[in-house]
């Protein structure tokens, strides 16, 4: 009989949620499914590349990225985590498979390999704190997509996800997904974020899962737009009317929540660092504080280590490439003020000490080096 969690990986010494395990909880603390890119960033521009010129980058890295940036960030923060997706039948897809299984710990054991269909890849360019990104894909064929996907036992994804702790899901304007719903009735934690709405109707009407969320968050603008208000705070407010708790991030500002079943408030600051890339910042804010809800941290310690991983992502460059593990956080630890440590007090238990964690394999700045013997 295989270990239930033979799947995870446990290289990580800190176990966030080894407070509140039991025997009988699920084998999976978070469950997520979308589309893996192939993320190819060029960072190091001292401006916008020009039209009919070309322009050198100081530095380059090659990492999965797409729903794999928030499904890494969760399992650098210890959480037991599985990925339903399809991959790419190419060198990329067999690079981003083994990014994430072997390199990350992740379980796809409900992702599938689709035989004669490349890889989604992007282009991030990073420069003067922003990115811009160029994107070419197609769909997956019927059957394959997360929409399809076979899993264990031959049952059909969406209609039996795992069973879960939580789950981590893109609303998307204008389409429910039927994988949230029914993973909502199985007992999982629903956490949800959104992106632009292309339509530009900005309707929460038409964000028809936002019923089954336990949290929704969105960033200002976003936010803003949903609620037809000019004030991030009193977006927060509007929206905790429509889900248990609503999270408005507020950038390098901070972020701001209510929580509309107890009428707490939390609002944190931001940290300060030299950012060096964005890309992948909001999925790592969000799997920060998915760790602090599953274990149970009042509000305002949620907001602030989500905002500390998120402060420590930008740092890096790339999406899955920076997302902080505790090693990353242990060595902030060390280094941080009184002030900062006193606020940050909630994590003295769990932070290692520095240089305790072994290196672990992560994705890489290029694809395929061939070691010589």
């Amino acid at each position: 009989m295989v270990n239930r969690d033979s799947r995870f990986s446990r290289s990580a010494a800190v176990d966030p949620l080894g407070p509140v395990r039991d025997p009988g909880e699920p084998g999976c603390d978070v469950f997520l499914t979308g589309t893996v890119f192939l993320d190819i960033i060029f960072t190091g521009l001292d401006s916008a590349p020009v039209r009919g010129t070309e322009s050198w980058a100081r530095g380059m890295g090659s990492s999965p990225g797409g729903v794999a940036n928030m499904a890494t960030a969760l399992a650098r923060l210890g959480l037991r985590t599985s990925l339903a997706a399809a991959f790419g039948d190419d060198h990329y897809g067999e690079y981003c498979w083994d990014a994430l299984e072997q390199g990350e710990g992740i379980d796809l054991s409900m992702s599938r390999t689709v035989p004669g269909w490349h890889s989604p890849v992007t282009v991030s360019m990073a420069y003067e704190g922003e990115r811009t990104m160029v994107s070419h894909g197609h769909e997956a064929p019927p059957g394959f997509g997360h929409e399809g996907a076979a899993g264990p036992g031959g049952a059909v994804f969406p209609q039996c996800p795992p069973r879960t702790r939580a789950a981590v899901a893109s609303l998307t304007p204008g389409r429910g997904d039927g994988w949230i719903g029914e993973a909502a009735r199985r007992g999982a934690r629903i956490f949800a974020d959104v992106g632009w709405d292309t339509t530009g109707r900005w309707e929460l009407a038409g964000l028809t899962d936002l019923e089954h969320c336990e949290a929704f968050l969105p960033n200002a603008g976003e936010a803003m737009r949903y609620t037809r208000t000019d004030c991030p705070r009193a977006a927060a407010r509007a929206l905790a009317e429509r889900v248990p708790v609503a999270v408005v991030t507020l950038g390098a500002e901070g972020s701001y929540a209510v929580d509309s079943g107890t009428g707490e408030t939390a609002e944190v600051p931001g940290i300060a660092v030299d950012a060096l890339d964005p890309t992948g910042a909001g999925d790592v804010y969000v799997a920060g504080f998915v760790t602090g809800s599953l274990a149970g941290w009042p509000l305002a310690d949620r907001l602030a280590f989500a905002g500390l991983t998120a402060a420590l992502s930008v740092r890096e460059f790339g999406g899955s490439l920076s997302a902080p593990g505790w090693a990353e956080v242990a060595h902030w630890w060390e280094a941080a003020s009184d002030g900062l440590r006193e606020r940050y007090a909630f994590l003295d238990e769990l932070v290692p000490p520095a240089g305790a964690h072994a290196p672990r394999r992560r994705a890489v700045p290029t694809i395929g080096f061939r070691h010589s013997a």
